[in-house]
């Protein structure tokens, strides 16, 4: 009997479905601030953000493969039934409507309207009525996802990747600076600083814990093309997700060179937006599909969870909703709640990823599983801790315990 297996082109398709779904808001904050922080320092930088904004993620979704896994849940109750639940939820509601969805309005409006407003004080006005339009765009395509890899691999991800060729080049034609005469900020000074500041870094895009997310969503669109063996399907994913792990892999130091030249015409920014280097057009289109992904794959996953309680137009209609109120806060904030939930989740995700792969060598043993987590918890909740704001670790008093 013979296997049915991905065809070059259908892998090509679902890689750039999941590059799609990846790239989006954060992947072009984060690389670009980190080129203005670490100067000519750079090169370090962008191998330590590469292993954890791409290396990780790719592992993630490979991880659900690998395991024969049909989501996150599946995986994560290899810990207990309960943690399954308890993780699940929790992962997807920090890269969903808590912090990645409306991150991905924000950052489009921060960057590419903002700017362009002649009144500042009419800021919040503008961001209500950007965000209802953009999230408006989202939730129709969300209604959808038996066409996902239409929507994001044919159409949004072609016109964005051609925006963003046009910027890079430009961008890299004309730099501001040159890239040895750039000066480090503190925390990137030496070779090996940069490298682990950089490796923190890559944290911001959520990439790692997306990987997770959207194992569900890539190992659904690989079944809808005909592949139904455990097996094919494990290596399909594998192998699409490299070739994804590429093509951002390039993009990344792109980006990263991009920000490091910028510092010619621009200050260290707040949140990473760089206005006029990255054009709005750009920005939008990476963050809509990025949107659409993560509204699709979270409601798809509460579906299972709730054992269809509530149907999937119900929950893509409730996170899109969620998603548009906290999007009006503003990106600075957003960005200064999310480090604090990122530093609790990211240990945890990427113990889950390794122990996905070694897990063959003791048999998966759940007392293994739990051993490590309940280690990793201990480690991350700390962090949590010490990277929540002044006044929240005040208000808590917490600021003798992480000083």
């Amino acid at each position: 009997m013979t296997v049915k297996k991905l065809t070059m082109r259908q892998k090509i398709l679902v890689a750039g479905t999941l590059f799609g779904m990846f790239f989006g808001a954060g992947n072009l904050i984060f690389p670009v601030h980190l080129g203005q922080l670490a100067g000519r320092n750079v090169i370090p930088a962008i191998i330590g953000f590469i292993v954890t904004a791409v290396g990780i993620p790719i592992f993630g979704v490979a991880a659900i493969g690998i395991t024969h896994s049909d989501g996150l849940q599946t995986l994560s109750s290899k810990v207990g039934k309960g943690y399954g639940i308890f993780f699940t939820c929790l992962l997807y509601l920090t890269i969903g409507p808590l912090f990645a969805i409306p991150r991905c309005a924000t950052v489009s409006f921060t960057t590419g309207v903002a700017p362009m407003l002649l009144d500042p004080s009419k800021e919040w006005l503008a961001l209500l009525i950007f965000s209802a339009i953009f999230f408006a765009f989202v939730l129709f395509f969300s209604l959808r996802p038996g066409k996902i890899t239409v929507w994001i691999g044919k159409i949004i991800n072609p016109i964005f990747l051609l925006f963003l060729a046009v910027l890079v080049i430009a961008a890299l034609t004309n730099p501001g600076a040159s890239i040895a005469a750039v000066e480090p900020v503190e925390a990137y000074a030496t070779g090996t600083s940069s490298f682990f500041s950089s490796f923190i870094e890559g944290y911001g895009p959520m990439d790692a814990i997306a990987g997770l997310a959207f194992g569900i969503v890539v190992v659904d669109v690989i079944r809808r093309m005909g592949v139904d063996n455990d097996d094919a399907v494990a290596v399909d994913v594998l192998g699409s997700g490299a070739l994804t792990g590429i093509l951002m892999a390039v993009i990344y130091i792109v980006t990263i060179l991009m920000g490091t030249q910028s510092r010619g015409l621009f200050e260290v920014s707040d949140n990473g937006g760089v206005g006029q280097i990255i054009l709005a057009v750009t920005i939008t289109f990476a963050c809509l599909k990025t949107s659409i992904g993560l509204v699709t794959s979270c409601s798809e996953t509460f579906v299972k969870m709730t054992h269809g309680k509530l149907s999937y137009k119900a929950w893509a209609i409730l996170f899109t909703l969620f998603s548009f109120a906290v999007s009006n806060v503003g990106l600075s904030a957003i960005i200064e709640y999310s480090i604090p939930v990122l530093m609790l989740i990211y240990p945890p995700a990427i113990a889950l990823i390794i122990l996905a792969f070694i897990g063959k060598f003791f048999h998966h043993d759940k007392a293994v599983y739990i051993s490590v987590m309940a280690f990793t918890w201990a480690a991350a909740i700390f962090d949590f801790m010490k990277t929540l704001p002044a006044g929240v670790q005040s208000s808590l008093h917490l600021d003798r315990l992480v000083a």
